[in-house]
């Protein structure tokens, strides 16, 4: 039997301007690890802070079992600015105490060992400071953790440590867990339950974010189900009424108005945010070279001899430790970071659109009101095949229509991140650089955001630590190591194995003293020139096998929706041949997988 750690009843949380939750009830019992999700302003940080004591309902109470140690992390910490870093964390006992226990050593490796022990608080940045408050929380003993964005300042390396940490910090069975985050990867590692938090009530789901979005799904086609089995009845019960003579001859046009009625208001297959069909200046041949480039700022090296082509329509993610130059490269393509050594190359119809991290697009229009930002752009647009004004799109993307009339700088960060999106996508470029696109936006408005990217023509260039966005929407990865631009064919877990083989690599920074993985490869012993070559040879075959081959399958699938679905024989034929060109295309990349670790 489940042991509770905590109960809420009939909780009721009222501002003057509305009512952010009515009544609800909920329990939290050991063994519990529940995420909590919903869009921003929707109540997830109130409802968190009312379990944990911070926010006083206005009506309902919330209990808890004797001697349960509950530990929050807000999103504002209240660490003092005098403190050093050491204290902060683990206080003023003798280092001997707190260095013998291996939990509190891991958490110290795994979120501070970069971080001056000896530090103030106050000298630290935004990232740092949050870092050790984390910290601070995680080394103590709890039986039940708040967590309100904790992956907020962490890389993907950070990441997957607290996952790690929170998925071994208690016994099966035992401990609780509370987390609001953002990073649906994080979601799905570490819990088995998801609250989501709508329209003033708190909605449970089994699993992590994937089974969430699942079960959701489900719950909505059966609703439709349900409302599609009242439809019926009322279309019989019209009809019984409509048996007369003077309306027979009507009844055709009749059938054709319910039918226009029932579907008139399904939404589209995609995303009504979805905003592709804007026009895209095309691309040339040639994007952006870099071509040995290299850049230093002061004696410190960011960047080795990079040597990159970007190629149209290439959809890239860039991976790496904080501080190790993804925005200085991000720099280089749009052209704001000169080289200090090599060349950067752009095509002449290159047109780049930046998505940065503190919002310089909004910088000149600060004072602005939204309306007025909107008025100076395009009258209309055409999206699926209706003409839209620039509001309407911005009310796709999840704008509230009364914040048109407020000032760009009076506007919360997610609210700032969904304009400056839509400015960028107006001003219609053909290669996009997102840094860190999902800082200040909600599960729900990254979804729209990963749907409209994923159907986006253009080349795309992505820097997050986000491992759900960038695993959505690039085709490859690219990491930077040791100064120096690396791809990484299997994606986020080769990037994180890699980290983890340098010799820097408990230092969680990079080091510009720290060997290259690219190097130790391409000086692997037992590996000849001639044999590097060779591969090499063969990799360039298998990618323009590969690349035919996705051409076939994809004449094979549009094949299969032509034929006559009666035709058994033929429709086996096509499925054959598609499984036959599949099977070709999983032996071609395991393949490629063997030969790209050898020519490095």
């Amino acid at each position: 039997m489940a042991v509770h750690l905590l109960g809420a009843e009939g909780l009721r949380l009222e501002y003057p301007t509305r009512v952010v939750f009515e009544s609800v009830t909920l329990g939290i019992d050991e063994g519990d690890r529940i995420g909590i999700v919903g869009r921003n302003g929707d109540g997830k940080s109130s409802l968190m802070g009312m379990l944990s004591g911070r926010v006083e309902p206005n009506a309902g109470r919330v209990t808890r079992r004797s001697g349960v140690r509950f530990g929050v992390l807000d999103q504002r910490d209240d660490l003092n600015p005098e403190e050093t870093v050491g204290r902060a964390i683990v206080g003023d006992g003798p280092e001997h105490e707190w260095a013998r226990d291996a939990r509190i050593r891991d958490v110290i490796g795994g979120l501070a060992s970069d971080i001056p022990w000896d530090a103030k608080i106050g000298e630290l940045s935004g990232g740092q400071r949050r870092r050790v408050a984390l910290a601070a929380l995680l080394v103590g003993e709890w039986d039940l953790i708040a967590l309100d964005e904790p992956t907020n300042h962490l890389d993907v390396e950070g990441v997957a440590w607290l996952a790690e940490h929170l998925r071994g910090r208690w016994a099966k069975n035992s401990g609780g867990l509370l987390v609001i985050t953002h990073d649906r990867w994080f979601l799905d590692e570490v819990c088995t339950e998801t609250w989501e938090v709508h329209d003033g009530i708190v909605e449970p789901f089994e699993g992590g974010y994937a089974s969430y979005v699942l079960q959701r799904v489900e719950r909505d086609r059966m609703a439709a189900v349900a409302e599609a089995k009242r439809q019926n009845l009322m279309r019989k019960e019209l009809a019984w009424l409509r048996r007369g003579a003077p309306a027979r001859t009507s009844k055709p046009k009749f059938r054709i108005d319910a039918a226009n009625q029932l579907i008139e208001d399904v939404p589209p297959v995609r995303n009504p945010i979805e905003l592709q069909r804007l026009a895209v200046a095309r691309l040339g041949k040639d994007v952006v070279d870099l071509e040995g480039a290299s850049v230093s700022f002061g004696d410190r090296e960011v960047l080795r001899d990079v040597t990159w082509r970007l190629a149209p329509g290439e959809r890239t993610g860039i991976l790496g430790a904080n501080g190790a130059g993804k925005s200085t490269l991000l720099g280089l393509i749009c052209g704001t970071v000169q080289p200090t050594s090599g060349r950067v190359k752009r095509g002449k119809t290159v047109r780049i659109g930046v998505l940065d991290q503190q919002f310089a697009q909004l910088a000149e229009i600060q004072g602005d009101r939204v309306r007025e930002v909107l008025a100076r752009t395009k009258t209309t647009f055409a999206v699926d095949g209706k003409d839209l004004t620039p509001a309407q799109l911005l009310e796709r993307l999840g704008f509230a229509r009364e914040h048109l009339s407020a000032r760009v700088n009076d506007l919360s960060g997610g609210q700032k991140r969904r304009l400056q999106l839509l400015l960028l996508l107006l001003s219609e470029p053909n290669l996009i650089a997102l840094d860190e696109p999902t800082n200040d936006v909600d599960a729900e408005m990254l979804t729209a955001m990963e749907d409209l990217l994923d159907s986006w023509p253009g080349t795309l260039i992505v820097v997050s630590h986000d491992r759900y966005l960038l695993e959505r929407v690039t085709d490859q990865q690219y990491a930077i190591l040791d100064g120096r631009l690396r791809h990484v064919p299997g994606g986020v877990e080769e990037y994180l194995r890699l980290r983890q083989q340098e010799p820097a690599s408990g230092s969680r920074t990079v080091s510009s003293s720290a060997e290259s993985p690219m190097a130790s490869t391409q000086g692997e012993p037992g590996v000849s020139g001639a044999e590097r070559r060779a591969a090499q040879k063969e990799v360039s075959a298998i990618e323009r096998r590969l690349e035919k081959l996705t051409g076939s399958i994809q004449t094979v699938h549009q094949r299969l929706a032509e034929h006559d679905h009666s035709d058994y024989e033929g429709l086996q034929r096509h499925t054959d041949e598609l499984r036959r060109l599949e099977t070709e295309v999983a032996q071609l990349e395991e393949r490629w997988l063997e030969l790209s670790e050898l020519v490095g």
